[in-house]
């Protein structure tokens, strides 16, 4: 049976709900026993108390301390500490565990993800922003621990489930399949009127609001190509993009021998993360199960860059290297947040991409790659003013 303590980190978002689901599942089904050391949450005191409930864990942890007292109420009588705060988070996030479920969403995750790297516990990480804004880095510190990180992101969990990783040489290329997004035959006229709720409402899978906008915009696919090129130890060159609008084929592996090797499944998250909680063994859990004859048949086509400039500049930040990743990373995340605001157009998320990105360059920002967490939150903060002010002037534009 599998046995392991697991720490939550942003258990209430849509990861971090599936990931104790799927627990659940799993020792209902006698294939697995988990304790939980941590759960933290943002502001849902009430879903996180349900949890710490069930769960019983050690610690659990809001980031908003006006929401302390909440929290101790929530809990009276039982024997789990409360804390609050985002360094109460990071302290958390060093309990001891043997595996950290990193799914805070944005560079709010990074200081816990961070934290987390250097434990030793392997970390599961289903936060793309701490790998496009320090990947290296966050890389190395894992190593150092002597640990392994797990990709929970389902293209990159499978790239991981069928790479060689003691023969990375055999492999010539690696293809990040896409669903397209709500938006996939939409033309660039119609798209300008998209809502939030239009863009939100993916075709295939269930996600968060902000990564579902990423999804629309492709911008998803471009953080996860630098994701993969850090993970991989891949160049820009040897990572392509492509459209399967049935989600079925999750990523592939090229080898320099003409073999292609695919991992496929239902679009079910909780798929990635059952690999992440049991590797290397399985986790028997009831999984929705693929029926090929009942899908027909699979459908392929090209990104079009037109219509979805952000994967175009996520490439481009790539390839430029040094802190370009951090400021596309933090530039897109306040151009989405502001379009779920109403503040900005669906198209203008993209434009505000780019020309913080041109920006940040002529004010000598896109430098040598951060080394660290404080180094990489530094550049992110220039860029995120940058950013929300060409939200602004956009805005007073319209």
């Amino acid at each position: 049976m599998i046995r392991r303590r697991v720490s939550v980190l942003g258990s209430t978002g849509s990861v971090g709900v599936s990931t104790l689901d799927l627990m659940d599942h799993a020792e209902a089904a006698g294939s697995a026993a988990f304790t939980v050391e941590v759960l933290t949450c943002g502001d849902n005191i009430a879903l996180l108390a349900e949890q710490a409930r069930r769960w019983k864990p050690a610690l659990v942890v809001t980031a908003d301390p006006a929401r302390l007292e909440d929290l101790r109420a929530a809990l009276a009588g039982s024997a789990t500490e409360v804390a609050a705060g985002d360094q109460a988070i990071v302290e958390a996030a060093t309990r001891p565990a043997d595996i950290v479920m990193a799914s805070i969403v944005g560079a709010a995750g990074l200081r816990s993800t961070w934290a987390a790297a250097g434990t030793g516990a392997t970390l599961a990480l289903a936060n793309k922003e701490s790998l496009v804004c320090c990947g290296p880095g966050l890389l190395a510190r894992v190593r150092a621990a002597g640990s392994q990180l797990i990709p929970v992101d389902s293209e990159h969990s499978a790239i991981f489930q069928v790479f060689p990783a003691g023969n990375p040489e055999q492999v010539s290329r690696l293809v990040l399949t896409a669903s397209g997004g709500p938006f996939r035959q939409t033309s660039l006229a119609e798209m300008a009127k998209m809502s939030p709720k239009q863009a939100v409402a993916h075709p295939n899978w269930s996600m968060g609001a902000k990564i579902s906008v990423d999804s629309a915009t492709m911008a998803n696919k471009g953080l996860e190509t630098i994701e993969a090129a850090y993970l991989f130890n891949m160049g820009a060159e040897r990572i392509d993009v492509v459209v399967h609008p049935q989600s079925i084929i999750h990523s592939l592996v090229e080898f320099v021998d003409g073999s292609t090797l695919a991992q496929m499944g239902p679009p079910d998250m909780k798929t990635p993360i059952a690999c992440a909680l049991a590797w290397p063994d399985r986790l028997s859990w009831p999984a929705p199960k693929l029926d090929l004859a009942a899908l027909g048949q699979l459908t392929f086509e090209a990104p079009d860059e037109v219509r979805f400039p952000a994967l175009k500049l996520a490439r481009q930040a790539l390839m430029a290297g040094g802190t370009a990743p951090t400021v596309f990373n933090a530039a897109n995340e306040v151009a989405a947040y502001a379009f779920l605001d109403h503040k900005l157009g669906f198209l203008n998320i993209a434009a505000v991409v780019a020309e913080t990105l041109e920006r940040a360059e002529k004010t000598g920002m896109i430098s040598n790659a951060a080394d660290g967490c404080d180094a990489a939150l530094e550049i992110d903060a220039e860029a995120r003013i940058i950013a929300r002010l060409v939200v602004a002037e956009r805005a007073l534009a319209a």
